[in-house]
C-alpha cells in the first residue's frame, strides 16, 4: 500500500535525506519519496504503519519533523491493517466457535460445559497442528519469549505435543478435572512470557500459530491464553 503524508520541519536537502533514511529504517517500508517543497513523504509499505510509529522513526514527539495524514482516514487504515494482520487467527477462532455451536444442535438444550470442552478441543488441536507443521521453527520462535523455553531448550518441541494431548483429552473428555488443572498450569506459565513481551513492547513474532504465519506479539496473544485459563477455571468450578 502507498500513502502520502504531510511532514513539516524540513528546510533543506539534508532534512529530506534524513527523513527519508529514518522512514526507510522501519520494517515493512519498501520505498520513500520525500519533498521539502511540498512538505510531503510518499511511503510504500507492506502493511499499514501507524502515525505513532512513523513519528518515532523521525525522532519522537520532540523531533522538529512532524508527520500527519491529511490524505487518508488513519483510523480506517489502522483497522484495515489490524484485520489483515490477524485475519488467520480471527478465521480460526470463528471456525472453532461456529463448529462448537453447531455440535450443540444435537442436544435438546444448550450445554455450556460441553460447548467449552469442544471449543477447547478445537483450539488445542488446530493450534498444535500449525506448530507441528514446522516444529523446529516454532520452538525457535517460542524460545524468544517463553520463560520455560528460554531455560529448557527442548520445551518448545514438547509444548506442541502438550497442546495436542490437551486437545485430544478435551475431545474425548478424558479425566476432565485433571486436564483442566493442567491447562491452567500450562497456559498460566505461557502467559507470563507473553505479558512480559507485550508490556516491554518488544517486536517479537508470536509463535501461537507456529512458523506458518508472521503474527506479531500483542494483546491478542494474551486474550488467547487468558480465555483458555478462564474456561478451564469455569469448568473446574462446575465440577467441584
Amino acid at each position: 500500500m502507498t500513502h502520502t503524508y504531510k511532514i513539516t520541519g524540513m528546510t533543506c536537502s539534508s532534512c529530506e535525506a534524513k527523513v527519508k533514511s529514518s522512514l526507510l529504517s522501519l520494517p515493512d517500508v519498501n520505498s520513500v519519496e520525500v519533498s521539502k517543497d511540498n512538505n510531503s513523504a510518499t511511503i510504500t509499505m507492506e502493511k499499514h504503519i501507524g502515525l505513532n510509529s512513523l513519528q518515532e522513526a523521525l525522532g519522537g514527539a520532540n523531533s522538529k519533523y512532524k508527520i500527519s495524514a491529511p490524505n487518508h482516514n488513519e483510523i480506517a487504515e489502522q483497522t484495515k491493517g489490524w484485520l489483515e494482520t490477524y485475519k488467520p487467527i480471527l478465521l480460526i477462532f470463528s471456525f472453532i466457535t461456529i463448529i462448537s455451536f453447531l455440535i450443540q444442535l444435537e442436544n435438546e438444550g444448550f450445554n455450556w460445559m460441553q460447548w467449552m470442552r469442544h471449543f477447547m478441543a478445537g483450539f488445542f488441536l488446530v493450534f498444535s497442528f500449525f506448530k507441528l507443521l514446522n516444529l523446529k521453527g516454532f520452538a525457535e520462535s517460542y524460545a524468544m519469549y517463553d520463560i520455560v523455553a528460554k531455560k529448557i531448550k527442548g520445551w518448545g518441541f514438547i509444548y506442541a505435543f502438550v497442546e495436542l494431548g490437551l486437545g485430544l483429552a478435551y475431545l474425548t473428555n478424558y479425566e476432565p478435572l485433571i486436564i483442566n488443572y493442567v491447562t491452567i498450569l500450562v497456559m498460566g506459565v505461557s502467559i507470563i512470557g507473553v505479558l512480559k513481551s507485550v508490556l516491554s513492547k518488544q517486536k517479537i513474532k508470536c509463535a501461537c500459530l507456529g512458523d506458518v504465519f508472521n503474527l506479531p506479539m500483542s494483546t491478542i496473544t494474551i486474550i488467547e491464553d487468558a480465555l483458555m485459563i478462564a474456561m478451564s477455571a469455569l469448568m473446574i468450578i462446575k465440577m467441584i
